[in-house]
């Protein structure tokens, strides 16, 4: 895995702390400010590697898209109040300083990417029982919880059961994860229904603060972070490939899926499909907060 460095220049007020495959963490100079400062880069991802070149403008616009969809949810979040630096005004958020869960809290309401593998090879999905004769991108009797360890930087992220997020957090902490999670999912998907669109999976990250209260953290129902489908054309009856018109980052998962057999360093990203898949980000702004 390629380890990213920090793309944003020296910001003052701020220190920077860390940074993960498409976001930088500042820290508050002042000791008394524990906020944090999260930065969305341009950087984008796939299979666990940083991709080159970025996608213009995507830390705006999944910032945009994140503050928009915690806007909408009725649930405890990390932002927090005051100025962002104008460095990075539109690609940043102010947030509370959390106790990040180490879960990263998948929830599946239709068939396809790892799920769709797993389900070809064992009838399952992170060890979930799942109806025979499902075909890729089927929708699901009913939305399910499947959670990922999130592994230090370096490592791949790893499908879990719930029995080991048990293990990780205990039983009363995954309990929540899992409720929380499946109860934003069906809020949010009713929201991108009204839109004409699928939110056919999405991943959430929580944290907890100094008073130990659950919070929605990080980035929440992006481009990155969740596959949107247009509505119409899943409805449509067409091949899987057709059908699941997406407003997410698949079209860089495909190209690269045709185009990379997985070891070494990944090959850079044709210009065509850098600019298809900035053009899909902002159309699902566009249909979202139209």
């Amino acid at each position: 895995m390629s380890t990213p460095t920090s793309e944003a220049n020296s910001i003052p007020g701020w220190r920077h702390l860390y940074s993960g495959k498409v976001r930088d963490l500042y820290a508050s100079a002042d000791p008394a400010d524990t906020r944090i400062l999260v930065v969305a880069s341009d950087r984008v991802s796939a299979f666990d590697f940083v991709l080159s070149p970025g996608i213009p403008e995507k830390g705006a616009l999944l910032t945009q898209l994140s503050r928009w969809w915690f806007a909408q949810l009725d649930f405890p979040n990390h932002l927090a109040q005051g100025e962002i630096p104008a460095e990075v005004s539109d690609r940043a958020m102010l947030a509370q300083s959390l106790e990040m869960l180490p879960i990263e809290c998948v929830v599946r309401g239709y068939i396809t990417g790892s799920g769709w593998i797993e389900y070809r090879e064992s009838g399952t999905v992170c060890g979930i029982p799942l109806p025979a004769g499902l075909q890729n991108g089927d929708r699901l009797p009913e939305p399910i919880f499947t959670p990922a360890y999130k592994a230090p930087m370096g490592e791949h992220d790893e499908n879990i059961t719930f029995e080991k997020t048990i293990e990780l957090v205990g039983a009363e902490r995954a309990a929540e994860l899992r409720a929380a999670s499946l109860a934003i999912y069906a809020r949010a998907a009713s929201i991108a229904g009204e839109h004409g669109l699928i939110l056919a999976d999405t991943k959430f990250e929580f944290g907890t603060d100094a008073e130990g209260t659950l919070r929605l953290a990080d980035e929440v129902l992006t481009s990155d972070s969740s596959r949107y489908w247009d509505a119409a054309a899943w409805e449509s009856g067409q091949t899987p490939s057709e059908r699941m018109a997406s407003f997410d980052k698949q079209i860089v998962r495909n190209w690269l899926a045709a185009n990379w057999d997985k070891q070494g360093e990944p090959p850079a990203l044709p210009e065509e499909v850098v600019e298809r898949t900035a053009a899909r980000y902002r159309e699902l702004i566009k249909r979202l907060t139209a």
